[in-house]
Parts: C-alpha cells; sequence; structure tokens
C-alpha cells in the first residue's frame, strides 16, 4: 500500500476529530459564565486623610522655685490630682512673717494717727499738711504689707490649674534654688493632638472637621475635632501642622503618646462599588454591568468616572446609576456581550467562601 493511500484513507477521520474539537469549542463559548454582581447604592461618604500626631496636655506647666529658701511642708504625693489654687509646696516664711507682723502694728499706728488728726483738723486744732503726712505713712506701711505677702506666696507653691501632678523631685528640708525642678502638673480633661498634614489637603481642612484617632495602647477609637491650622506651611516638608481637640473623660491618653489620625472631610451621599469591579485601560476606566433581557443575560463595558478610592471600595462619578449590577468577580473570563450566569450577590463585606454556597440566580 502506498503512502498516499493511507493519507487519502485517514483523512476522515481526521475531519470528523477537527469537527468535534470545533463543536466542543462553540458549545463552551456559548455556555454563561458564572459571576459576582454588586448592585451599586448611594451611601454616606467622606475623605480620609491619614496622619502620625503627638499629644499634648490642654495645659501644662512646670512648677519650679523662684527664691532660695528650705522647704518646710509638703502637701502632695506623685500622680496625684489637684485642684487649682491648691497648696503644694510650703517654704521657710518664718523671717518674713515677723516682718508682716511688725509692718501690721505700725499701719494700725498711722491708722489710729490718720483718725486722730482728721478730727483735729475738721476743728482746726492742726495743719492740713500734718495729716496728708500721716496718711502718706499709712498708705506707705500698708504698700509694704502687700510686697511681703508677695513674697510669703513666693514661698508658697500652688496648683495654677487642676490636673495630674508628675512626680516629686524634693524633700523635706531639701535647699532649694530660683528654677529649682519640684514637679510638673499637666490639665489632661482635653487633649491636644498635633500632626502634620500635606499641603495638598489644605482645602479639605477646617475648624470643627471631626477626626479619628488610636492608639496601639488603647483597642478603641478616640473622637475629636479640629480646632486650629497653622498659618505657615513648611517650606521643607510641604506639610502644615493641624491641632485636634479631644475629650479625655476617662484619663486614658497622656501627654506624648504617639497616635494615628483620621481626619474626615466633605461629607456627602455618593455612589460607591467595590474596588475590584474597576477595570483600567490605559487611562479610562470600565465596568461590566448586567444587561437582562427576555433571551438571555450577558454584560455590558461601560466607563465610568472615578472618585475618592478609600479601603477597598470607590466613589463613582459618573457612567452608572442607583441600582445597576456589576460584575465582582469573573471579570477575567467576560468580554462585551458574554453571557452570564448570577451566581451570587456580593454586599462588599461577605467572605467569599460565603458567596460560592449562595444558589445561582
Amino acid at each position: 500500500m502506498k503512502l498516499t493511500d493511507v493519507t487519502t484513507n485517514a483523512r476522515p477521520h481526521i475531519l470528523g476529530l477537527a469537527t468535534l474539537l470545533f463543536a466542543t469549542t462553540v458549545f463552551a463559548q456559548s455556555a454563561p459564565v458564572p459571576v459576582f454582581v454588586y448592585e451599586v447604592d448611594s451611601r454616606p461618604f467622606v475623605n480620609e486623610i491619614e496622619a502620625l500626631g503627638t499629644l499634648k496636655a490642654n495645659q501644662n506647666v512646670v512648677l519650679t522655685s523662684t527664691v532660695t529658701e528650705y522647704v518646710t511642708a509638703i502637701h502632695f504625693e506623685d500622680g496625684q490630682r489637684v485642684q487649682s489654687g491648691e497648696l503644694l509646696v510650703e517654704m521657710d516664711a518664718t523671717e518674713e512673717l515677723a516682718i508682716k507682723q511688725e509692718e501690721q502694728a505700725r499701719s494700725s499706728e498711722a491708722g489710729r494717727q490718720v483718725d486722730r488728726l482728721t478730727r483735729l483738723s475738721n476743728s482746726g486744732a492742726t495743719s492740713a499738711s500734718t495729716l496728708d503726712a500721716q496718711k502718706l505713712d499709712l498708705q506707705t506701711s500698708q504698700a509694704r504689707i502687700k510686697a511681703i505677702d508677695s513674697q510669703i506666696r513666693q514661698r508658697q507653691i500652688v496648683a495654677p490649674f487642676g490636673g495630674i501632678l508628675g512626680q516629686r523631685d524634693i524633700s523635706i528640708g531639701t535647699l532649694v534654688q530660683p528654677g529649682t525642678l519640684i514637679t510638673t502638673i499637666d490639665d489632661d480633661s482635653i487633649m491636644k493632638l498635633d500632626f502634620a498634614v500635606p499641603e495638598v489637603f489644605l482645602s479639605a481642612i477646617e475648624a470643627g472637621v471631626e477626626i479619628e484617632a488610636s492608639t496601639k495602647v488603647w483597642p478603641e477609637v478616640f473622637q475629636g475635632k479640629v480646632a486650629s491650622i497653622s498659618s505657615r506651611v513648611d517650606p521643607v516638608t510641604r506639610s502644615i501642622m493641624v491641632r485636634a481637640l479631644i475629650n479625655n473623660e476617662d484619663k486614658k491618653l497622656r501627654p506624648g503618646m504617639l497616635m494615628r489620625v483620621q481626619l474626615q472631610s466633605n461629607p456627602r451621599n455618593t455612589l460607591v462599588i467595590p474596588e475590584e469591579s474597576v477595570i483600567t485601560q490605559g487611562r479610562k476606566q470600565f465596568v461590566y454591568t448586567i444587561n437582562e433581557n427576555a433571551d438571555a443575560t450577558s454584560v455590558n463595558l461601560a466607563p465610568v468616572s472615578l472618585g475618592v478610592r478609600r479601603k477597598g471600595e470607590v466613589e463613582i462619578l459618573d457612567g452608572l446609576s442607583a441600582g445597576d449590577r456589576v460584575v465582582t468577580h469573573g471579570i477575567s473570563r467576560v468580554r462585551q456581550g458574554t453571557r452570564v450566569v448570577i451566581k451570587a450577590r456580593d454586599d462588599g463585606n461577605t467572605e467569599l467562601r460565603v458567596l460560592l454556597n449562595q444558589p445561582s440566580s
């Protein structure tokens, strides 16, 4: 048998195999592709800016001595909470108290003399100049008493405002000098959170904008509001300092703590879809939308205009309407006009394993 005869006899079998493969391919292409879809809806949306900030007390002071004197009494402990005006430390004021007592006696005598000379002046028994000189002595004595009181107050350290004290750095009998550290006091009822924001976000920041702040120390999220914005942009970092106030009623926050800040601005209701639905081709973005009719369910490639992105979601500015359905899973297997079957409805929060177990639509 010749080789040509073998080839001729095998040709019908080869043609039959090719026909079978073609038919299988056509069947595979015509079978609907299972997809997950998400129904476009309008929901609250805000612009989010993240930054790192450092906490400061609403008010804070380092308490020091202004005189050279011995400490005679201490009325506080480390970490104690005190009220405004509460006496914390007393220093030796024996000499000042003795001088004050002496001056008070002189002032009392000067006052009696003024009263006596006033009666005599009214009756013409003494001159007005003599009465004026005695009044001057009384005023001088009273001024000296005020100066002595000031010296006594310098030997008493009081809380300038309510807050929490730091560690005590002195003991009874310590000879303190001007500048000697006694303790610190922080008003931690409200905390200041200072953080830097890139200048490109300046238009989105204003006083009153709400923030969320978190720290690794505590699991909860702390709420606050922007109180002020610096008047200058740093020319090196191209950022601007922002200060927010956080209520600290439970006293969990402390000065110096590092916090992660989320600033929310421009609250609005807008259309939102899962980020995985978006297809990028060059500089344009598209999504596959579901097109249902009496014959079949297919997909349509629709151009969209995107807004702000956040945590797996993206804002839709144009191209979709509320109620439209977009493909979230199965995108790589479809093209314009591809027939599909809706395997599950994605709400953006359900796990993939749960979606896979949903019955097909």
